[in-house]
Order: C-alpha cells, then sequence, then structure tokens
C-alpha cells in the first residue's frame, strides 16, 4: 500500500529541479493554477503502462469511483507518479505489484522480442520503454466535471502478460480485455468512457498492439 505523504518532484518547463513536495498538495497546486491561468508551469515525473495478453489483446482497468480524476472511466493498465529519488523503471515495477498484483521485469527494446518469446508470461510480466515525453499533456476530468491538464515528463511502456490481477488497493475496480478493433470503436462511439490516456496511447501506438512472438522450442543438445 502505499503512503499517504508520498513526495514528488516538481521541475520547470527547462527542467530545472524546483522542490518536492506531497502528492496531494502539488496536485492541488496544479490544479489551482489552472483554473487562474489555463496553463500550469511546472511539471512532474510520470510512468504509463500498456500491457497485452500474448494473444495481443488489451488490457484496460476501470478507474475506482473514489479517485478524484477521471473516476468511473477506462484506463491505461498501470499510471503513476514518480517518487522523489525513485526512477522511471523502479517506478513502474511498484506499481504493478501495489495496483494490479502484477510480477513483472524491465527489458530494453532490443531484448524485448527474445524476452517475451522465452519467459513464461502466466508468471511474469515482460515490459519495454516505447517513448519518453518531456512535456505529455494529460486532459483529466474531476468530480465535477471541470477539466484540467496535468503536464508531465512520461516515460511510456508497453508489456505482455497473460497471469492472474489482484487488486491491491483502491486505485481500480475492475479489468477488461480489448481487442484493437473493438476498443477503437467503443472508443469513437464512447469516447467519454475512456481517459485521455487510453485515447492517446492507443491512437499513437496501435503498431504496437500484437501478438507475442511465438514461443521457442528449446533443445537441449547430449
Amino acid at each position: 500500500m502505499k503512503f499517504n505523504r508520498e513526495m514528488i518532484d516538481y521541475y520547470s518547463y527547462e527542467g530545472e529541479l524546483l522542490g518536492s513536495m506531497e502528492k496531494k498538495k502539488l496536485h492541488e497546486k496544479m490544479r489551482h493554477e489552472f483554473s487562474k491561468r489555463g496553463k500550469v508551469s511546472v511539471r512532474h515525473k510520470h510512468v504509463r503502462l500498456i500491457l497485452m495478453t500474448s494473444n495481443g489483446r488489451i488490457i484496460l482497468q476501470k478507474r475506482s469511483k473514489w479517485k478524484g480524476d477521471n473516476s468511473n472511466m477506462w484506463d491505461k493498465t498501470i499510471g503513476g507518479h514518480v517518487s522523489t529519488k525513485d526512477s522511471y523503471d523502479l517506478t513502474l515495477l511498484k506499481e504493478c505489484a501495489e495496483e494490479l498484483g502484477i510480477p513483472a521485469t524491465i527489458v530494453n527494446p532490443t531484448e524485448f522480442k527474445h524476452s517475451v518469446s522465452v519467459a513464461d508470461l502466466h508468471v511474469l510480466g515482460i515490459l519495454t520503454p516505447i517513448i519518453h515525453l518531456d512535456n505529455y499533456q494529460s486532459t483529466r476530468k474531476e468530480s465535477s466535471g471541470k477539466e484540467w491538464v496535468e503536464p508531465s515528463m512520461t516515460q511510456f511502456y508497453i508489456g505482455y502478460y497473460d497471469g492472474s490481477i489482484k487488486f491491491r488497493d483502491d486505485e481500480a475496480c475492475g479489468i477488461q480485455v480489448f481487442e484493437l478493433k473493438d476498443l477503437e470503436k467503443q472508443i469513437k462511439k464512447n469516447p467519454q468512457d475512456f481517459t485521455n490516456d487510453v485515447r492517446y496511447i492507443v491512437k499513437k501506438f496501435q503498431h504496437l498492439f500484437k501478438p507475442a512472438p511465438d514461443k521457442r522450442v528449446h533443445v537441449l543438445n547430449d
């Protein structure tokens, strides 16, 4: 479980570290600035992951009704703020364990295809980074219906996992697996049911949503 006083660093748009603040207080500061100026002048670090099953179906989580932003909307598999002193990779692995109870490892893109082909995806998720955006703008909907835009330095990841998922906290209230074509149709028909992140990721990275590489046959030589 996460501590209530989760500290995160915040930065200027030039990349200068300005300080650290409790996540809840920083979000309040950012929302207030957006309501006054229509934009936010600071950023923090964030991770976002889309997981697929080995047959290429996309795993989305439904955000809990208790969430302040984007409640009851279909969202990426995993997302999280990078705490002070943590790396992007460590943050993602912690979020996988804390939110959905997923054991996972991160490999570099050159090892990804091989790692997926030899791993048992029922017991281990294989993840890899795909792009880093220094100024990703995430539109978020508050419980009041108002929207605000959260800027962040975001590392995006994809991965494969066929194992069980166990809710560890109140971040999510459901999981659904979508085929890409069906997901695109549902987003087009009911965009309000999906977060800005999901809509962006599906549009930007749809070419990556495909079945995992075939498992290799290993023969032991005498």
